[in-house]
């Protein structure tokens, strides 16, 4: 038996008309009084006694009746539930993101979603990765954006796009005056890393062991915004992501040399909860997302592309622009 049926029988009966039903219901007067028979002939009960005038509702009728009440009661509220959620779920879609994405990058990707999806709205929260991690898997955001997104259990990985890693020191270094820099030349270099437990740290320490050399880490620190900071004190040189570097290249407060014969990039990938319902709107940003996520390439402050194959740039004489 279909809803439909259900409601005009408990319409019949609840205006004691079959074209009061009918009318509820957008049929028939016919339409209606078939429908009944048909419920009748399912239960193979009479619901309704047609041989007096006015008809009456049997006592099967009366318990066929009240039972139909609870259900369709239920079935509205699961109808309004789920329309809310839906509602709810298309209007706003909150991500968690690690403070290292491109913040620049990813702003952009929000407004030109914003034009795509008039109505529906991005929250973008940036946050540890630990925190990321916990917040798609205790289902509080409908996406995360990690690096190295590794299969891990519970999760759905999309991969987004590699990010290129360079050698980033203070702009009075020896260094900074390199077109590019063997792994070797670094043995004696101190280096400002990340905490152990951080999955950057444990790439950027196997890549320098693979090619010979141990990393002197100095200090550690659990963001790459920290690191920044460090290096431009003079604390050491670092491995970070060249996409992170944008501003303090355009500034002249760090400079950037690429890797010779070494290819070390740090993937980035989109998570949600593995067997989670994505709304149209989510997927819709995952494709804004894929489809115009790679940043774009950085410059320093003397206007030289560093992306691929970068030229040589020499540093600014004086002290370093805080």
């Amino acid at each position: 038996m279909q809803i439909e049926a259900l409601k005009i029988y408990c319409d019949v009966v609840r205006f004691h008309s079959f074209s009061r039903g009918a009318e509820e219901n957008d049929v028939l007067q016919s339409s209606a009084s078939q429908a009944v028979q048909n419920i009748e002939e399912n239960l193979g009960v009479t619901l309704i006694d047609r041989s007096c005038r006015p008809w009456e509702v049997t006592d099967e009728g009366k318990l066929f009746y009240d039972g139909c009440r609870e259900v369709l009661e239920k079935y509205n509220d699961v109808v309004a539930s789920v329309k809310r959620a839906r509602a709810s779920g298309n209007a706003v879609i909150r991500v968690a993101a690690i403070y290292s994405v491109n913040m620049r990058d990813m702003t952009q990707r929000v407004q030109e979603f914003a034009r795509q999806q008039p109505g529906a709205k991005v929250e973008v929260e940036y946050a540890h990765p630990d925190r990321v991690l916990e917040r798609v898997l205790n289902d509080e955001v409908e996406l995360g954006i990690i690096s190295y997104p590794d299969e891990r259990r519970g999760l759905t990985v999309i991969p987004w796009h590699e990010q290129q890693m360079v050698l980033v020191c203070n702009p009075q270094s020896r260094l900074a005056r390199l077109k590019n820099v063997e792994v070797t030349q670094l043995r004696e270099e101190t280096f400002v890393g990340f905490d152990t437990d951080l999955v950057i740290a444990k790439k950027m320490e196997r890549f320098l062991k693979d090619r010979g050399v141990e990393p002197n880490v100095a200090v550690r620190f659990d963001n790459i915004e920290a690191a920044k900071r460090a290096v431009e004190a003079g604390s050491g040189c670092a491995i970070l992501p060249l996409p992170t570097l944008e501003h303090e290249l355009q500034l002249g407060t760090l400079a950037a040399v690429p890797f010779a014969n070494a290819r070390f990039t740090r993937p980035l990938g989109i998570i949600h909860r593995k067997g989670r319902k994505l709304y149209p709107n989510t997927e819709a940003f995952i494709e804004v997302l894929q489809n115009g996520g790679s940043a774009k390439p950085a410059r320093n402050g003397n206007g030289a592309r560093l992306n691929g194959e970068m030229r040589r740039v020499r540093p600014r004489r004086g002290k370093a622009r805080r």
